[in-house]
């Protein structure tokens, strides 16, 4: 996860109580990293009465068929402009390329964007971000969309695993404020990959 795409507007008030130590829940590398994240008091988004209850994110199953392999088309000269959020919050992007790409026997075009504060962060200079919104966003997915992180590819190809899709803080805590996903990455497919949304139990 990366903690400079939603921006906490509050402060957190960490607590040092021990908690009984519980294995990390996932079917990959990825789930399992969220799941530890979630669970750290230090990093997670979660409300701490959420979390204190917390087991496990719902992620759809692994499926290959949403690993594609997309053509990457720089896009230079664009203007910056500011990506709305979930709150008055709004930060400077600029689109950086277009990917290209076939799903289910169908092609699709994804806007992918650069954070220009973000890239002055260090370990975050070749970031790219790409959000996107697709037809199980509501039910199984989260009504707002959900993120992939990504690099400055170095050719002219860039994968894109939507198995590794997550959702903004913001779907689990108000105090942050979320990059809203621009409507022209709409995906008229159901994405069957990635992070589902959060249930609270």
């Amino acid at each position: 996860m990366k903690f400079g795409i939603c921006v906490f507007i509050s402060i957190i008030c960490l607590t040092s109580c021990a908690q009984k130590k519980r294995p990390v829940l996932g079917e990959t590398a990825f789930q399992k990293e969220q799941n530890a994240i979630f669970k750290d008091a230090s990093k997670s988004p979660l409300k701490d009465k959420d979390r204190k209850v917390f087991k496990g994110l719902e992620f759809f199953k692994f499926d290959s068929t949403y690993v594609v392999e997309a053509s990457f088309k720089r896009t230079p000269n664009e203007k910056t402009f500011k990506m709305k959020t979930t709150t008055d919050i709004e930060l400077s992007h600029v689109k950086y390329g277009e990917l290209n790409f076939i799903l289910k026997g169908e092609i699709f075009i994804l806007n992918i964007y650069q954070n220009l504060d973000l890239i002055e962060k260090e370990g975050y200079e070749d970031y790219l971000f790409l959000p996107f919104l697709d037809e199980t966003n509501g039910q199984e997915s989260y009504g707002g969309g959900r993120y992939i992180d990504a690099r400055i590819p170095k050719d002219d190809t860039m994968i894109i695993d939507f198995n590794q899709s997550y959702n903004p803080y913001c779907a689990y805590n108000d105090k942050y404020s979320c990059p809203i996903v621009p409507r022209k990455n709409y995906l008229k497919t159901r994405v069957e990959a990635g992070e589902k949304s959060f249930s609270k139990h």
